[in-house]
Protein backbone atom coordinates (compact mmCIF):
# COMPACT_ATOMS: atom_id res chain seq x y z
CA UNK A 1 0.00 0.00 0.00
CA UNK A 2 1.49 3.12 -0.73
CA UNK A 3 0.42 6.85 -0.41
CA UNK A 4 -0.44 9.48 2.33
CA UNK A 5 -1.92 6.84 4.78
CA UNK A 6 0.54 3.62 4.08
CA UNK A 7 2.24 4.84 7.64
CA UNK A 8 -0.88 6.66 9.91
CA UNK A 9 0.81 8.93 12.70
CA UNK A 10 1.46 7.51 15.81
CA UNK A 11 -2.00 7.45 17.94
CA UNK A 12 -4.53 6.13 14.76
CA UNK A 13 -6.10 3.65 14.52
CA UNK A 14 -7.29 1.02 11.84
CA UNK A 15 -10.89 1.60 11.03
CA UNK A 16 -12.77 -1.44 12.58
CA UNK A 17 -16.24 -1.15 10.86
CA UNK A 18 -17.61 1.67 8.40
CA UNK A 19 -20.95 3.08 9.53
CA UNK A 20 -21.51 5.25 6.05
CA UNK A 21 -18.59 8.03 6.46
CA UNK A 22 -17.70 7.15 10.30
CA UNK A 23 -14.99 4.88 10.73
CA UNK A 24 -15.05 2.85 14.46
CA UNK A 25 -11.81 1.71 15.61
CA UNK A 26 -11.23 0.59 19.00
CA UNK A 27 -10.51 3.42 20.75
CA UNK A 28 -11.75 6.00 18.23
CA UNK A 29 -14.31 7.46 15.93
CA UNK A 30 -13.20 8.82 12.04
CA UNK A 31 -15.26 10.92 10.49
CA UNK A 32 -14.19 13.21 7.41
CA UNK A 33 -13.98 16.48 9.69
CA UNK A 34 -11.38 14.69 12.26
CA UNK A 35 -11.15 11.70 15.34
CA UNK A 36 -12.21 11.76 18.90
CA UNK A 37 -12.22 9.60 21.28
CA UNK A 38 -14.78 6.72 21.19
CA UNK A 39 -15.00 6.29 25.00
CA UNK A 40 -17.94 8.67 25.73
CA UNK A 41 -19.91 8.53 22.54
CA UNK A 42 -23.45 8.91 21.76
CA UNK A 43 -24.71 6.95 19.18
CA UNK A 44 -28.25 7.80 17.35
CA UNK A 45 -29.64 5.85 14.86
CA UNK A 46 -33.48 7.11 12.85
CA UNK A 47 -34.89 4.92 10.48
CA UNK A 48 -35.83 7.82 7.37
CA UNK A 49 -36.93 4.95 4.86
CA UNK A 50 -40.34 3.70 4.14
CA UNK A 51 -41.10 0.51 1.67
CA UNK A 52 -43.85 0.99 -0.72
CA UNK A 53 -45.75 -2.00 -2.67
CA UNK A 54 -46.64 -1.10 -6.17
CA UNK A 55 -47.24 -3.30 -9.48
CA UNK A 56 -44.11 -3.12 -11.62
CA UNK A 57 -44.16 -1.42 -14.95
CA UNK A 58 -43.92 -4.75 -17.23
CA UNK A 59 -46.60 -6.29 -15.48
CA UNK A 60 -49.07 -3.35 -16.92
CA UNK A 61 -47.55 -3.53 -19.93
CA UNK A 62 -48.30 -7.28 -20.00
CA UNK A 63 -51.30 -7.14 -19.28
CA UNK A 64 -52.20 -4.70 -21.99
CA UNK A 65 -50.42 -6.35 -25.03
CA UNK A 66 -52.05 -9.69 -23.78
CA UNK A 67 -55.26 -8.62 -23.53
CA UNK A 68 -56.44 -9.27 -26.98
CA UNK A 69 -55.42 -12.85 -26.74
CA UNK A 70 -56.92 -14.12 -22.79
CA UNK A 71 -58.68 -12.58 -20.42
CA UNK A 72 -56.18 -14.35 -17.96
CA UNK A 73 -53.37 -11.69 -18.64
CA UNK A 74 -55.15 -9.35 -16.36
CA UNK A 75 -53.52 -11.64 -13.87
CA UNK A 76 -50.36 -9.76 -14.41
CA UNK A 77 -51.76 -7.31 -12.47
CA UNK A 78 -51.51 -9.26 -9.55
CA UNK A 79 -47.16 -8.77 -9.32
CA UNK A 80 -46.34 -6.99 -6.49
CA UNK A 81 -42.77 -5.31 -5.88
CA UNK A 82 -41.86 -3.67 -2.77
CA UNK A 83 -39.91 -0.62 -3.77
CA UNK A 84 -38.01 1.10 -0.33
CA UNK A 85 -37.10 4.84 -0.64
CA UNK A 86 -35.04 7.02 1.69
CA UNK A 87 -32.35 6.50 4.12
CA UNK A 88 -30.99 5.44 7.65
CA UNK A 89 -29.56 8.06 9.66
CA UNK A 90 -26.77 8.11 11.86
CA UNK A 91 -25.76 10.76 14.69
CA UNK A 92 -22.50 10.20 16.78
CA UNK A 93 -21.60 13.01 19.66
CA UNK A 94 -19.22 13.41 22.29
CA UNK A 95 -20.59 15.92 24.42
CA UNK A 96 -17.75 16.10 26.71
CA UNK A 97 -15.58 17.48 23.92
CA UNK A 98 -18.60 19.24 22.28
CA UNK A 99 -18.41 16.97 18.84
CA UNK A 100 -20.83 15.44 16.75
CA UNK A 101 -21.52 14.25 12.99
CA UNK A 102 -24.50 12.94 11.04
CA UNK A 103 -23.68 10.13 8.27
CA UNK A 104 -27.07 9.31 5.75
CA UNK A 105 -26.98 5.71 4.94
CA UNK A 106 -28.87 4.70 1.39
CA UNK A 107 -31.78 1.97 1.97
CA UNK A 108 -31.37 -0.67 0.06
CA UNK A 109 -34.24 -2.76 1.45
CA UNK A 110 -36.10 -3.36 4.50
CA UNK A 111 -32.84 -4.89 6.23
CA UNK A 112 -30.73 -1.77 6.16
CA UNK A 113 -32.04 -0.52 8.62
CA UNK A 114 -31.64 -3.87 10.98
CA UNK A 115 -27.97 -3.91 9.34
CA UNK A 116 -26.87 -0.42 10.68
CA UNK A 117 -28.42 -0.65 14.13
CA UNK A 118 -26.20 -4.02 14.97
CA UNK A 119 -23.22 -2.28 13.52
CA UNK A 120 -23.93 0.87 16.21
CA UNK A 121 -25.53 -1.29 18.69
CA UNK A 122 -21.17 -3.01 18.42
CA UNK A 123 -19.86 0.38 18.26
CA UNK A 124 -21.57 1.48 21.79
CA UNK A 125 -20.53 -1.49 23.46
CA UNK A 126 -16.71 -1.25 22.41
CA UNK A 127 -17.40 2.48 23.86
CA UNK A 128 -18.76 1.30 26.97
CA UNK A 129 -16.58 -1.42 27.35
CA UNK A 130 -14.00 1.31 27.50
Amino acid sequence: MTGEFANPPTGWSQAMTQIGDIGVSATQVITPVGTFPLKGTQWIVTDQSRTTTKIPTVAIVLAVVFIWVCFLSLLFLLMKEEVTEGYVQVAVSNPELGLYHVASIRADGNQTYEYVTRQVNWARSIAAAL
